[in-house]
């Protein structure tokens, strides 16, 4: 009989040792399950619980989604290649998220599955939302090591739909905000700064803070078309009041500013890591040569190859 894989923890990397910055991850993402999962014990959640667990668990699994999306461009921005060891993990989490969510979704139509098929085929923004989930269940199958070595090449070209996932997702969050779309705004937002991250390194367009603080004011004034653009579509609201508004900051702070302060971070971060390389070079580590690399400069190596 042959044996049983052996169980890895998450926490742990490919030598079995405790990983600081995958036990962060990890409990990070177990952080937002367990606090919903106490406000519904505490009777904490409303008039209807399951509905606000429904919108809680569809809104970390998109806020995840942009975390696993960020991976990539924060590892060459900011100068931190270990990020390539909890990229996986976020993606998972965002699977276990999207699947909680529908499974929510069954709860609250009462587990009359022929409802929810029905639902799901004849209301858009379910049907938008069960394709994203179903994206979500492709790459969430296909992102152990064995499908990475079985599918080669055609691996990165199939995870590279998580770009249209994303889109998916955030219509479907879109569509079922219905009124107050500042969140799903603001995550729209958080995208383009993702998109616009690649598409600088795609056509070897310079990363330094000037280009990056353009690419945020950019992608802010994006954002607030776009808002301007669904009120007055979904609602009527002249899109001259919503552009109106997002120049009133002392009022409400519209999430076009959100998305400034959040790409402005971006620079100041690579500026920082610049400096800090700067000061550090010249300045040999004294590494025994008897010693062999660490495991985790292995391990990103190595994964560094599958990187998006």
């Amino acid at each position: 009989m042959p044996a049983l894989p052996a169980f890895s923890a998450p926490w742990r990397d490919r030598a079995g040792r405790v990983s600081g910055l995958k036990l962060a991850t990890f409990l990070f993402a177990l952080a937002p399950g367990l606090w919903l999962a106490g406000a519904y014990a505490a009777d904490a959640l409303g008039a209807k619980p399951i509905t606000a667990l429904l919108h809680g668990t569809g809104e970390w699994a998109v806020r995840f989604l942009m975390l696993s999306l960020a991976v990539t461009p924060l590892r060459r921005i900011a100068h931190a290649p270990k990020l390539i060891l909890v990229r996986r993990m976020l993606g998972l989490t965002v699977l276990a998220y999207g699947l909680i969510h529908l499974l929510l979704y069954v709860v609250d139509q009462n587990f009359v599955l022929t409802k929810v098929v029905t639902e799901i085929a004849s209301r858009i923004y379910l049907t938008i939302g069960f394709v994203a989930l179903l994206g979500l269940v492709v790459l969430g199958v296909t992102s152990t090591d064995g499908m990475i070595r079985r599918l080669g090449k055609a691996w990165p070209r199939l995870h590279k739909s998580v770009y249209l996932i994303a889109i998916l997702g955030l219509i479907h969050y879109y569509l079922q905000a219905k009124i107050d779309v500042s969140d799903p705004v603001f995550w729209t937002g958080a995208f383009l700064l993702l998109m616009g991250h690649r598409a600088m390194q795609r056509f070897g367009w310079p990363t330094n803070p000037l280009t990056l603080a353009g690419l945020a004011l950019g992608a802010a004034l994006v954002t607030a078309l776009l808002e301007a653009a669904w009120y007055g579509v979904a609602s009527g609201i002249p899109a001259s009041l919503v552009l109106s508004a997002n120049l009133d900051v002392p009022d409400t702070i519209r999430p076009a500013w959100w998305v400034v302060a959040l790409g402005l971070a971006v620079p100041v971060l690579n500026a920082v890591r610049a400096r800090m390389d700067k000061s550090g070079r010249g300045k040999p580590k004294r590494t025994p040569a008897s010693r062999p690399a660490p495991a985790s400069a292995q391990v990103a190596a190595r994964e560094a190859v599958a990187a998006r």
